[in-house]
């Protein structure tokens, strides 16, 4: 084989491999959904384009979740019940959802979001909790709410 023909087949091995690489990063409408029961658990999740759903819910204590999306009309719904449980949560783009629960013990929560249009709710039962949001943009919302 030839340096010409090898050289061709590994640069069109290279892009179809970037094209399937690069087609389920962009697409919209997935939608994830994770439940963990018990102690010490994590969670990370990033969804990129437009129309996803993110459903994150951890039972127990010493849980952690980091989160973000980046497009439009995205919706990312966290759950936590337990104490020491953490959020942090990021959102770009327009149209987009970022709620939270947590009901227990020195529960955390911290959201950023940029872009246009976009809601933040957060809604803590217990004591010791503290929640976060810096939006930027226009025609944001956030809302706390801390029982």
């Amino acid at each position: 084989m030839s340096f010409t023909t090898s050289f061709k087949k590994i640069t069109l091995s290279a892009v179809i491999a970037s094209s399937l690489l690069a087609v389920p990063a962009l697409a919209g409408g997935n939608s994830v959904n994770v439940v963990q029961d018990g102690w010490m658990n994590g969670i990370g999740g990033g969804q990129a384009g437009s129309f996803n759903h993110m459903e994150l819910h951890q039972f127990g204590g010493g849980n952690t979740i980091f989160s973000t999306q980046d497009g439009n009309h995205n919706e990312t719904v966290v759950g936590q019940g337990g104490w020491n449980n953490n959020v942090n949560s990021s959102q770009f783009g327009g149209g987009n959802l970022n709620a939270v629960a947590q009901m227990g013990n020195n529960n955390d929560v911290d959201m950023t979001t940029t872009g246009f249009g976009n809601s933040n709710a957060v809604i803590q039962l217990g004591d010791d909790n503290s929640a976060s949001t810096s939006v930027n943009g226009v025609g944001n919302s956030s809302l706390i709410v801390q029982y």
